[in-house]
């Protein structure tokens, strides 16, 4: 078994640490060793104090070859944290954790390091997930679909096939991207709305149908 553990220490990083138990329960893999986080100075009431290692001063204390899970919800803090621990720590990997629950077809489907699929999601065929973008519970993914580095789907997000997502997008918990759509990098789609045309790079849309969030006066 492999060392594993998760950076950040709030309510996402704990369902993190519970998605590695239920890969354990199917098939012993890793031995969760607690939390490591960015500063422990805003280490905060609802972060898990007991389990935190320390910062990324505590990768000098383990130099033996280490998992790391990425238990945040927000696409540049991934992508900026996957950097950091990369610079700090050579010895650590980034595994692919996929709940055993979830029907993909692994023969089509090319999923990257760092990515993460939780409970109850469904991808069919030719999905790829790029490094570090993760899908929360409940999410559906169709064919062909395209996940760009470090993108979070929160939950019930449902792509339809042939949807290709730029770095770093958020998607709001029960939105839907419709077939073929796509979705330039760091865009956010707001929770529940619907987008039925491409939206562009940097942009936040809501609604049904989705419509560039009006600049506030």
């Amino acid at each position: 078994m492999m060392d594993i553990i998760v950076m950040g220490a709030g309510g996402f990083a704990r369902e993190v640490k519970w998605l590695i138990q239920q890969i354990n329960a199917a098939t012993p893999s890793y031995r969760f060793l607690g939390f490591v986080v960015s500063d422990m100075q805003a280490v905060g009431d609802r972060d898990s104090k007991a389990e935190i290692l320390g910062d990324y001063a505590w990768f000098d204390t383990h130099p033996q070859p280490l998992a790391v899970a990425l238990g945040i919800g927000t696409p540049k803090y991934r992508l900026a944290v996957a950097q950091a621990v990369q610079e700090r720590a050579p010895q650590a990997t980034f595994p692919s954790l996929v709940h055993p629950g979830v029907p993909y077809d692994a023969q089509s489907c090319r999923l990257h390091r760092g990515t993460l699929v939780c409970a109850g999601c469904v991808l069919t065929v030719n999905v790829t997930m790029h490094e570090f973008s993760m899908l929360n519970l409940c999410c559906t993914v169709g064919h062909e679909t395209v996940i760009g580095p470090g993108c979070v789907m929160n939950p019930t997000v449902n792509l339809s096939g042939g949807v290709t997502l730029g770095s770093g997008v958020l998607i709001g918990t029960g939105a839907q991207v419709l077939q073929y759509v796509t979705v330039g990098e760091n865009a956010t789609i707001g929770a529940g709305a619907v987008a039925v045309k491409d939206v562009p790079a940097h942009t936040t849309v809501v609604g049904i149908p989705a419509k560039p969030l009006a600049p506030r006066a």
